[in-house]
C-alpha cells in the first residue's frame, strides 16, 4: 500500500477521543490523529482550545484508503455515532470546541460532504447543524490525548461515552470493522 493511494478527511464531532476510537476501528483506515482545527490560534494547546477563546474544534484527521473504505461510508459513520443537531455540544460536553464539522482537503471532498450533509439534514427534518469548510489552520494534539482510549478503556468518560460510541459502531457497521 503507497501512502500516495491514502486520501485524508477531517472531522470534528465532540470529544477526539470518541471519534478516534471508533475510526481506529474502521477497515481502510490508516491512521488516526487527534488535533485541533478551524480555529485562529497559531498552535493551540489543550487548556486554551478547552477555554473556547481559540476557535478550535477538537477533530480527528482520517487516513483512508478509498479503495477498501469509502469517505461515503466514513461520513455515514460519523453521521451515525454523533449527534449532528446540536450546537457546540455532544451529550455533557459543551462549547464550541465540541462543534460538528467536516473539514475537506479537496474539492471532490466537499462535494461528496454537501450530498451526505444534505442526506443528513433531510434525515433530521433541517436541524443539522454540522459545518462544511476546508481544514484550516491543523494543529495535532498532544501526545497523550493520542489513542486514548486504547490505552485508557477504564477511565471513566472512555468508560461511559466512548465506549458507547463504540459498540454503536460495532453494531451499525460489522462490515466496515476491522
Amino acid at each position: 500500500m503507497s501512502p500516495h493511494s491514502l486520501e485524508r478527511i477531517t472531522l470534528g464531532g465532540g470529544c477526539f477521543w470518541c471519534l478516534e476510537a471508533v475510526y481506529e476501528r474502521v477497515r481502510g483506515v490508516h491512521h488516526v490523529e487527534n488535533g485541533y482545527s478551524n480555529g485562529h490560534a497559531a498552535q493551540p494547546n489543550y487548556e486554551q482550545v478547552c477555554s473556547g477563546n481559540t476557535g478550535h474544534a477538537e477533530v480527528v484527521r482520517i487516513d483512508f484508503d478509498p479503495a477498501v473504505v469509502s469517505l461515503r461510508e466514513l461520513l455515514e459513520v460519523f453521521f451515525t455515532i454523533h449527534d449532528p443537531t446540536t450546537l457546540n455540544r455532544q451529550g455533557a460536553d459543551v462549547g464550541t470546541q465540541y462543534r460538528s464539522g467536516i473539514y475537506w482537503h479537496t474539492e471532490a471532498q466537499r462535494a461528496l460532504a454537501a450530498e451526505v450533509l444534505k442526506e443528513a439534514n433531510d434525515h433530521h427534518a433541517g436541524r443539522v447543524v454540522t459545518e462544511l469548510l476546508p481544514e484550516t489552520n491543523y494543529h495535532p494534539a498532544e501526545a497523550y490525548h493520542q489513542h486514548y482510549y486504547a490505552r485508557n478503556p477504564d477511565q471513566g468518560y472512555c468508560a461511559f461515552v466512548v465506549a458507547g460510541k463504540v459498540d454503536k459502531f460495532l453494531s451499525s457497521f460489522k462490515r466496515l470493522v476491522k
